[in-house]
């Protein structure tokens, strides 16, 4: 301790101090120079970029891609305000209100993941018919590769075609089989595209007598894990019921509840206010335990591409 009473740093502080500073700045040096990072903090935030990537996947593969997160919060935002007028003109009390105001936030996110799994299954069911074209194509009339993937997928599905158009405009502007299919799987961003480029890739560069049996291996895997999903979905019809069921039954109780004897005040007092908001929590409890049991293995992207520029930039916007 000093004499004007301030503590007093002992040697072993200071080494550690000058130790900790020092490492810090070899740390910065080395992230500038290698990394190209030119941050203060302790990581290049790689994990936020691959949220970012992610998310952007996801808008993608709900068909979304268009829609802006400010655009996405905004409507949450209105929802929210909506319901929670609603829920307090129905329950009388804020805590109930809050609670309809949270469900109906989810609502939009809700619907996105919706939307993204039914364009998934259509991805699945049609990629197998699509390679098999390919195959013919490519392999049987002799044409090239890269004109046989865009006339397959230009008569695949309507909610495909988008990004095959603005593949074939990439591929029309500079010929580069390569940026080409960069924007096709940043414009699908689907696991069986990326196999699919790859392969194509492959073999557009390299050549080969193997692409029929590749593509042929192809579509006994895509095939193959396509009427795996189907047969565990139909196992999980019982539970996808029961999911619904305990949505439905409990806000079908409250409906009738409403209009039999004290109706709305009965909802008002504090007891009844954390009744219900118990009661919603059960409910989204429920629901995400049943989220859980229905949850299928996704594959995960291995060759993921973004947009690199040409025609592209002008036909696709990346989320």
């Amino acid at each position: 301790m000093r004499a004007d009473g301030a503590p007093r740093m002992t040697p072993g502080a200071a080494a550690l101090a000058v130790a900790l500073l020092s490492a810090y700045g070899v740390f910065l040096i080395y992230t500038a120079v290698v990394l190209r990072w030119h941050g203060v903090g302790v990581s290049p935030a790689l994990e936020g970029r691959r949220r970012r990537s992610s998310f952007d996947d996801f808008l993608v593969q709900a068909g979304l891609e268009n829609v802006r997160l400010t655009e996405l919060v905004a409507v949450e935002a209105v929802l929210i305000v909506v319901a929670v007028a609603f829920g307090y003109a129905v329950y009388g009390g804020w805590p109930a209100a809050l609670a309809v105001g949270a469900a109906a936030g989810s609502v939009p996110i809700a619907s996105a993941r919706e939307r993204r799994r039914l364009r998934r299954e259509l991805a699945r069911e049609a990629w197998p018919r699509m390679i098999e074209q390919i195959r013919l194509q490519a392999v049987t009339l002799g044409r090239s590769i890269p004109q046989a993937l865009l006339d397959a997928g230009l008569d695949g599905p309507e909610e495909m075609r988008s990004a095959f158009l603005a593949a074939q405009r990439e591929w029309l502007i500079s010929t580069d089989f390569d940026r080409t299919l960069g924007v096709l799987k940043a414009s699908l961003a689907d696991p069986t595209a990326d196999a699919v480029c790859e392969t194509l890739l492959i073999a557009h560069e390299i050549g080969g007598t193997d692409v029929d049996q590749r593509l042929r291996a192809l579509i006994d895997d895509r095939v193959e894990d396509l009427q795996g999903r189907k047969d565990a979905r139909a196992k999980q019809a019982g539970v996808r019921f029961a999911r619904y069921f305990v949505v439905v039954v409990p806000l079908g109780m409250a409906f009738v509840g409403l209009n039999l004897g004290e109706g709305r005040a009965a909802f008002q007092t504090r007891a009844a206010q954390l009744t219900v908001l118990a009661a919603f929590g059960i409910m989204a409890g429920c629901w995400w335990w049943a989220a859980g049991l229905l949850k299928l293995p996704q594959e995960e992207r291995v060759f993921p591409a973004e947009p690199t520029g040409g025609a592209a930039d002008g036909a696709v916007e990346p989320s």
